[in-house]
């Protein structure tokens, strides 16, 4: 294998005309050093010795000798890529066969298949091993991991009696008696800044009575305590505000009667949202916070989410927070919880090996965050204790015992029965320090519940502590005052672990509440605005970057007095309108109808955004400007809507680029032209289009239609002619430079895919399935996902209308049914566009009644019953189908992507909108496209899923090869099976509980999620605009960090930025074990390290994140 090597670096030095004295000393080195390295492993492979002292060695010294073979290995790969592509580059620049005879023009070669002009630039790929070592072996250490606790328990529900879904407590009465019960009972009102009503509604009905009402409530006794989450409402309140209730309300704060908690914008949405808006609200509310009252929240506290990732807990810990709160978990998982007293532990990721990212995490036991579940096991007493149910009131007790006003003839006997529950409740935890929430949705709105609440709760209070025989003292408090009597109790400092308190690892999806009642339907509920959020949350990124990169250029020319800084204003608007749609009943799915439309998110968009008619005219250019919102230089096909097909396309320097022309189906008038563009990382390159007489470079796709009905033609003339024929069952093809996809004949659906480095074809088969729901009683709506069995494949009459088009760029199949129309293309361009299918799936199900379509890719992968899917685009999360449960139970939230793999193979379908994804046999894949049904599941919406739209679901389909140690030989081959070996040895100790993308993953997810703006110049009667390509790096970012966002940070006046900057870098954990590929940039690794000007971040430490 040495020898293609050596004359790959020769044939490049003589290229580039280097002397032949150089060429032959470099390419020696080269070979002598890997030649050396070749006998250093064959003898320590074959020495006897060696290999029977193998057996004995320990865990830490295979750590480290696996570590070194894995780094030596990567070395030498790492050589072999750079000097492959190299190869590669120089073969393309000298052989006849890549290159058009003309050596300009886009010609078809002899096996039909398009050739483009090569642009003369070679990249390479160079992956340091360190930092694959980044990842590799990265299985935290947790006494709880969430994987083997699904499998431990029977998710079965026997009754427990009072607490229904647990079991009798009993305890002794005088184990308090040398150490009493600490008791925090702590006042809150959860505030949904858009559900049953608007958020304005709310605020305006309900919540500025409940802030108004706290003012003037918690003065009249400093012993009162409160707790407040959403700053979406807060500010609104403050702005409202007179200056003296300004004044009151931070001096509450300050004094430590009001706690703000967690901080946010909103009370986040955990499956669906993306981590870059659980990041830009988390700023955006604390932000705020700094600037209005100079206050950073300590601990987090999220009630309702309906269910728990991964992420969120490490996001607050980035954030300086040291303890936060959670309450929607499944059922039997607080049962297993609170029967082992683990309701409290430290929360770490997954891939930590060590203990940086724990959080002190506390897991409320029962049902809900109402008082009925709150105060202890039995909600039929818990609810006396809530006095805002007192007789006479608007609501009640359900379990027909009501409240009593406390008074002295009946103190007593309240504070023992409330008492009871308190030590029932205790012994769930570790410590005699108790949390007991106070409050529901919207409590608090009125005074008299304020004086019901609290007077009553004092006199009960009072007593307790008053008698020193109940061991026991009880208070209002704060959450955070909840979290330093524990860690007082302890001895241990704010935010480390207790001595005994158990680690755990993993997420908390999919949460049941009750039975078979999983709430799954949600990931996938309401699919448009899912969609809609992420087209705006990646616009908003690329205006935040454009913005901060504007000003920065701006104040270093000393302009700064000319630049509009008023657009700023705009900017915190969208913030603030993306941060509420991130709310867990917005991106959910889970509002009123009249909400969604547009009073909760602000985001009245009824459509997505479309792309702008670029008129030619003869008279003179047009010119357009792309925008490139990643951090990486960018090979791709762009395409734009024109009027005509006399199109050229022009870059800045005068060079005509390759056109291919396709018909707009919509519209008769408009042509879709696409042409292939290498822009800058975040840079903006401009490009002049032409009305001009045909251009050689400009080429015409070739259209077919495959019509199923006997004698059924259809033709089309000038100026884009389609031709059609009768289909048949036969698979038929189309190609690209990378990849070859098979599609069915009778349906006109993907069959196969074959990578052109890879000789086996695999198979990978589009079907489409519908879910009913069942029958009974209790039946699918915007929450859960009850289905009446399993899918069952779904059919049409008529067989589809399959449009298949070809052309130089790109080339597609789509098929037209009646509820979907969908898109497979694939792109013949170099680099990461060129390696993935783009899928768009049209659907319309608004004809439907309870019925729910689904996606399935069915595929010759051998995944068994595990698969993967993501948390928040932030981190994978391994899965396993459990039979145990029922199928809806199996589905997660796929907010970017999902895989299955085996040993050969990696499938990645990656996702532009987040939806409901599971794998319910091996070698598949499925996914919940829409949802229309038609009643209310029971959860308090009152409503079911009848808004539909016509939507937009946008995939990436990603086939790798894995490597497992045959793809070299000699050296090569050598080196993995010793490398595999001992991976075999650590795997019998370690589960593999973490996974990871790789590079061509990452950026294939970033060219989804993050496409090219295209923006066209409006025409001007005079001159030329003055426009020239923006290129902001002045070196290139290491290909595995993110730049997630560079944000200008507000000013006191909350309408123009402040001279500091937020830059928010996320490293990225790389699997080295799938075959690198060519990524059309250059892409290097520099083990975590990148240099950023520091004029950038003066100031601004806060917000310097990497993540």
């Amino acid at each position: 294998c040495l020898s293609p090597l050596c004359v790959a670096l020769f044939f490049l030095f003589l290229r580039m005309k280097l002397r032949k004295q150089v060429t032959v000393c470099g390419g020696a080195i080269f070979c002598v050093a890997v030649f050396s390295l070749y006998l250093m492993l064959d003898r320590v492979q074959h020495d006897p010795a060696r290999r029977q002292n193998g057996g004995n060695f320990p865990r830490s010294q295979i750590s480290v000798l696996q570590n070194r073979i894995e780094q030596l290995e990567q070395l030498l790969e790492e050589n072999h890529q750079i000097i492959s592509h190299i190869k590669d580059s120089v073969m393309e620049l000298t052989d006849t066969g890549a290159v058009s005879p003309s050596g300009h023009l886009p010609f078809r070669s002899a096996n039909g298949s398009w050739v483009l002009p090569f642009d003369g630039r070679p990249t390479f790929l160079a992956v340091k091993p360190q930092d694959c070592q980044f990842a590799v072996g990265r299985n935290g250490q947790a006494d709880v991991q969430m994987l083997d606790v699904y499998s431990l328990l029977k998710f079965d529900n026997p009754d427990g009696g009072v607490w229904k879904q647990g079991f009798d407590i009993t305890y002794d009465p005088d184990e308090w008696n040398s150490d009493p019960l600490q008791v925090f009972v702590v006042p809150h009102s959860h505030n949904d800044p858009g559900w049953i009503k608007t958020f304005d509604k709310y605020f305006t009905d309900q919540t500025q009575h409940i802030l108004n009402n706290m003012v003037v409530k918690l003065a009249e006794d400093p012993r009162r305590k409160f707790i407040w989450s959403e700053i979406s409402f807060f500010s609104k309140w403050w702005e409202t505000a007179d200056i003296h209730k300004q004044e009151a309300m931070r001096k509450l704060i300050l004094g430590g009667q009001l706690e703000i908690v967690t901080g946010g914008w909103v009370m986040t949405d955990e499956a669906n949202v993306h981590y870059f808006a659980m990041i830009d609200q988390l700023i955006e509310g604390h932000q705020w916070l700094e600037r209005n009252l100079g206050i950073t929240p300590r601990s987090g506290w999220a009630v309702d989410p309906f269910g728990h990732s991964a992420t969120m807990p490490y996001l607050l810990k980035r954030a300086n927070l040291t303890s936060m709160l959670i309450q929607r978990v499944h059922y039997s998982i607080k049962k297993h919880f609170a029967s082992t007293r683990s309701l409290e532990f430290m929360w770490r990721q997954a891939w930590d090996s060590g203990s940086s990212t724990d959080i002190f995490c506390h897991m409320m036991p029962f049902y809900s965050y109402d008082v009925p579940h709150t105060c202890g096991p039995d909600p039929k007493i818990c609810c006396q204790f809530d006095f805002k149910r007192l007789p006479g009131g608007r609501i009640n007790c359900p379990w027909k015992v009501p409240p009593k006003t406390v008074v002295e003839a009946n103190v007593a006997e309240r504070a023992h029965l409330l008492l009871d529950q308190y030590r029932k409740k205790s012994k769930l935890y570790r410590s005699n320090v108790l949390l007991v929430p106070l409050g529901d949705d919207f409590r608090y709105d009125k005074a008299l519940e304020w004086d019901q609440q609290y007077i009553n709760y004092q006199k009960l209070f009072d007593y307790m502590n008053s008698h020193p025989e109940m061991h026991v003292q009880a208070q209002f408090g704060t959450l955070s005052d909840y979290f330093s009597a524990v860690y007082k109790k302890h001895g241990v400092a704010q935010g480390s672990r207790p001595a005994d308190y158990p680690v755990l690892s993993g997420d908390f999806f999919a949460y049941a509440d009750r039975e078979d009642h999983y709430w799954t339907g949600y990931f996938t509920s309401r699919p448009f605005y899912k969609s809609l959020d992420r087209v705006i949350e990646s616009h908003l990124r690329g205006a935040e970057i454009l913005y901060s990169l504007a000003v920065a250029n701006a104040r270093h020319a000393g302009m700064e007095g000319r630049y509009p800084v008023s657009d700023y204003a705009l900017l915190v608007d969208a913030r603030r309108s993306v941060g509420l749609f991130q709310h867990h009943d917005a991106i959910t799915g889970t509002a009123k109808e009249n909400v969604t439309v547009g009073g909760n998110t602000r985001e009245h968009l009824y459509s997505l955004p479309q792309r702008t008619l670029i008129e030619l005219d003869p008279a003179g250019p047009r010119y357009l400007v792309l925008f490139n919102p990643i951090e990486q230089e960018r090979l791709c096909a762009v395409t734009v809507l024109v009027n005509t097909v006399r199109v050229r396309v022009l870059t800045e320097d005068g060079q005509t680029l390759p056109v291919q022309l396709s018909a707009q189906w919509s519209s008769a008038s408009q042509m879709s032209a696409t042409f292939m563009v290498r822009l800058p990382p975040l840079g903006l390159a401009v490009f002049h289009l032409y009305d001009s007489p045909d251009s050689p470079m400009t080429l015409r796709s070739d259209t077919l239609l495959r019509l199923s009905g006997r004698g059924v033609t259809a033709r089309a003339a000038e100026p884009l002619p389609v031709r059609s024929q009768q289909a048949d069952a036969q698979t038929f093809y189309i190609s690209s430079q990378s990849l070859t996809l098979g599609f069915s004949g009778t349906t006109g659906l993907l069959e196969s895919i074959k990578r052109k480095d890879d000789p086996q074809e695999v198979k990978v088969q589009m079907q489409f399935m519908i879910y009913g729901t069942r029958p009974s009683k209790d039946k699918s709506g915007a929450y859960l996902f009850l289905p009446d069995g399993k899918a069952k494949p779904y059919n049409q009459k008529e067989p589809p209308v399959v449009r298949v088009v070809e052309g130089p760029l790109f080339s597609e199949v789509v098929a037209h049914y009646q509820h979907f129309q969908q898109t497979f293309r694939i792109h013949n361009v170099p680099g990461v566009d060129g390696y993935s299918i783009d899928i768009t799936t049209m659907v319309d199900i608004r004809d439907q009644t309870n019925k729910e379509l689904a996606m399935r890719l069915v595929t010759d992968i051998q995944s068994g019953d595990v698969f993967y899917t993501d948390l928040n685009g932030f981190q994978m999360q391994p899965r396993r189908l459990h039979l145990k449960l029922p199928l809806q139970a199996n589905f997660y939230p796929m907010p970017s992507q999902a895989y299955i793999q085996d040993s050969s193979h990696r499938l990645t379908l990656h996702t532009a909108q987040s939806l409901g994804v599971s794998s319910l046999e091996s070698g598949q894949l499925e996914v919940i496209m829409d949802r229309r049904l038609m009643q209310d599941d029971n959860r308090g919406l009152g409503q079911g899923l009848k808004d539909n739209k016509r939507t937009a679901n946008r995939f990436r389909l990603l086939l790798e090869s894995r490597s497992t140690g045959n793809k070299h030989d000699g050296f090569f081959a050598k080196l993995s099976s010793l490398r595999l070996n001992l991976s075999a040895l650590l795997q019998m100790m370690d589960s593999a509980t973490t996974s990871f993308p790789s590079v061509l993953s990452h950026m294939t997810n970033a060219i989804l999620n993050h496409e090219v703006l295209a923006l066209p110049i409006l025409p001007k009667r005079r001159g030329i605009p003055p426009l020239q390509t923006f290129a902001p790096l002045k070196s290139i970012l290491p290909c595995d960090f993110h730049l997630l966002n560079l944000r200008s940070i507000q000013s006191q006046d909350p309408q123009s930025p402040s001279a500091h900057t937020a830059l928010i870098l996320h490293r990225l954990a790389l699997d080295c074990g799938l075959e690198a590929q060519n990524l059309g940039f250059n892409c290097t690794t520099t083990q975590g390290q990148v240099s950023v000007p520091t004029q950038a971040i003066k100031k601004s430490n806060k917000w310097r994140w990497v993540l």
